[in-house]
């Protein structure tokens, strides 16, 4: 049950603001007779409100509100799920739970304990607390097992179509091998400062393009990149590897082209593509067991969502948010 115990544990609690303290005994809603009040949904939702980068405030606001509905839906599966762990008396043993710690600082590459202690305390954890908080997860593990667990069945059929879909996808793609040439800008660079760099990009691109010229060469004359020594090589690489400027202008060249000065945090490249391939299908066999933990993760994230819905419709739950 890896995939519940992530959303689980994805869900790191974040030390709410002194801003926010008034909000302290809000009641966000109630669940049965439990109840969530506002700040621990701020406290979930706080991560992802991090991230937005809407500055129009209407369109801000509407983001604002889906994450905040997401993070009061997590909540209150949470304790929907927490009260059937209750009623069925799971638990976690000593063993399971130093067992689970284990296998975090495993994942982590961490063998020092000093280490894991300050990697917690980070995440506003100490050791006790977070032993806790991993007991929780084994027992709502154990709770899914025994609901879920039966349901989900990966059958050849399902394996063969998911490869035929996967070797169809890939089989229509391609990988480019790629050289660039760097004129670095300044993350604080002036508009004028910019535009001097764009133009410098311009008559480098106008020489690349010359019959004759030789790019890697010109690399290593011109670049201000660290891959100049190497000519300015990229190797192969796929799409989704790339930042979405410089992947469009990669695919979108034929072998040999040179493209536009594109613009990234690091300034302004010009590249050039060397050569497309398509993109090799590894065998069924060899995929097999990767297919299936991904069709497994699928289904069960599927049956977990019915069985939460399930307990949603048997719950009195009323949102105050």
């Amino acid at each position: 049950m890896k995939t519940w115990l992530g959303v689980i544990a994805v869900a790191v609690l974040v030390v709410a603001g002194a801003a926010r303290a008034e909000l302290v005994d809000k009641v966000a809603a109630v669940v049965n007779r439990d109840i969530i009040a506002l700040s621990e949904v701020q406290q979930r939702a706080s991560p992802e409100l991090a991230r937005l980068t809407e500055r129009d405030p209407r369109k801000r606001t509407e983001q604002r509100n889906q994450v905040m509905k997401l993070a009061l839906d997590q909540l209150i599966a949470e304790k929907l799920v927490e009260a059937e762990v209750k009623e069925l008396g799971l638990t976690s043993s000593a063993s399971e739970i130093d067992e689970a710690m284990a296998d975090v600082q495993r994942q982590n590459s961490i063998t020092d304990p000093a280490q894991f202690e300050q990697l917690l305390a980070r995440e506003g954890y100490t050791l006790k607390t977070y032993k806790e908080f991993l007991g929780k997860q084994i027992a709502r593990g154990k709770l899914m097992q025994l609901k879920v667990s039966s349901k989900i069945k990966v059958s050849e059929e399902d394996l063969k179509a998911a490869y035929a879909q996967y070797a169809k996808n890939e089989g229509e793609d391609v990988e480019v091998h790629a050289r660039h040439i760097l004129v670095s800008v300044d993350p604080k660079a002036t508009p004028e400062e910019v535009e001097a760099a764009r133009k410098k990009a311009l008559t480098i691109m106008e020489e690349a393009r010359r019959p004759g010229m030789d790019f890697s060469s010109l690399a290593k004359a011109r670049s201000e990149g660290p891959s100049k020594e190497d000519g300015g090589d990229l190797g192969f690489f796929r799409r989704g590897v790339m930042v979405p400027a410089f992947e469009k202008a990669a695919f979108s060249l034929k072998e040999g082209e040179v493209s536009e000065p594109i613009r990234t945090n690091f300034g302004w490249h010009v590249l050039k593509v060397e050569e497309r391939r398509a993109v090799g299908v590894a065998d069924y066999e060899e995929l097999r067991p990767k297919l299936e933990m991904q069709l497994r993760q699928q289904k069960t994230e599927k049956f977990v969502d019915q069985y939460v819905q399930e307990l949603k419709k048997k719950a009195v739950i009323e949102v105050k948010l």
